[in-house]
């Protein structure tokens, strides 16, 4: 074995043991939720941006607050309103007066996009416009204000939550927008124990700060580590399989997906399935991608990827189920 390749491994080493204790700062913070941790910080680690979904009230805001805290990042939130304009994400041009000189010049007002970890709570009740200037910032780490083009903060990670689809006031984000979120992760309820944990703990006198576990820089090389992890052949077949059985029009997709689905994933998907599954191996101290790990990043890389027709709809059919299908 190669120096470079020890070294690698032993970065995968100290990750494990850095992710365990990134979630017990973060169990001490957040009850529960173990699997929507873990995933997120595939995403993080995998250098993707998630999309939330979840019912209010399940601490998503605390979730990545706190965890920019443990990584010692820089944190925003952005509230996304029928009345956010791209401006109010990306920030913007105002003109300032020298108090010596009496020169007006226009100065760039950074918005809320400029920080490493972003969360855009309720993406879909702001309008398409807005919409597109914080998917732009995701997809090219850059903003276009006052016509230049002004670099984001490395690293970059954007949470969005998303409101269900049949509230008034939503604007469903296209198939092509929702292909850019690397996971979806489903929050869900606390279980009975949980329930009772969280009601004790929030309703009393309890103050508990986390304390740092990574930094920026190091959170930057970990990234770069995750695209040095070899992936078995297996597992590479196994994500382009998952990909193109999804999509009706392919000779090898199931039944299922014939009968419920309109639109399959992208290649994108193949690529994300790849990527998480050698940021899971990573995580879990290991540096090499499996089959396995492709399969446990499945659910979250392709729910939001597959578009059901109305048939599936009327029989409420979700796209886990359909994941399912495929993973049989």
């Amino acid at each position: 074995m190669k120096a470079a390749e020890r070294d690698d491994v032993r970065a995968a080493e100290d990750l494990r043991r850095a992710k365990d204790d990134i979630i017990e700062q973060l169990g001490s913070v957040i009850v529960g939720q173990r699997q929507a941790i873990e995933e997120l910080l595939i995403c993080l680690f995998a250098r993707g941006h998630c999309l939330l979904q979840g019912v209010p009230g399940l601490a998503k805001t605390l979730l990545v607050s706190s965890l920019s805290r443990i990584l010692d990042l820089e944190f925003s939130r952005l509230q996304f309103t029928p009345d956010l304009m791209p401006s109010d994400v990306t920030g913007s041009e105002i003109l300032q007066e020298d108090a010596a000189t009496r020169q007006r010049s226009f100065r760039f007002l950074p918005g809320p996009i400029f920080a490493n970890m972003v969360l855009a709570d309720e993406i879909n009740r702001t309008p398409p416009k807005t919409q597109a200037a914080l998917l732009q910032a995701m997809q090219e780490f850059h903003v276009t204000a006052g016509g230049q083009t002004r670099p984001l903060p490395l690293p970059f990670f954007v949470m969005a939550t998303q409101n269900p689809i049949e509230q008034e006031g939503t604007y469903p984000l296209p198939e092509a927008q929702l292909d850019r979120f690397f996971l979806q992760i489903a929050l869900d309820y606390p279980s009975l124990e949980e329930e009772r944990r969280i009601v004790v703990e929030t309703t009393g006198f309890r103050e508990v700060k986390p304390r740092k576990v990574l930094e920026a820089a190091r959170v930057l090389e970990l990234q770069e580590l995750v695209r040095r992890v070899p992936i078995a052949p297996s597992a590479v077949e196994l994500a382009v399989a998952l990909a193109r059985r999804s999509r009706p029009g392919d000779r090898s997709a199931p039944e299922a997906v014939k009968k419920w689905v309109s639109w399959g994933a992208g290649p994108r998907a193949s690529q994300s399935l790849a990527l998480g599954a050698k940021a899971r191996a990573l995580l879990a101290g290991r540096f090499a991608a499996a089959a396995e790990d492709v399969r446990a990043v499945a659910k979250p890389v392709l729910r939001h990827r597959i578009v059901l027709n109305f048939q599936a709809e009327a029989e409420g059919i979700g796209p886990d189920r359909l994941v399912d299908a495929l993973l049989e």
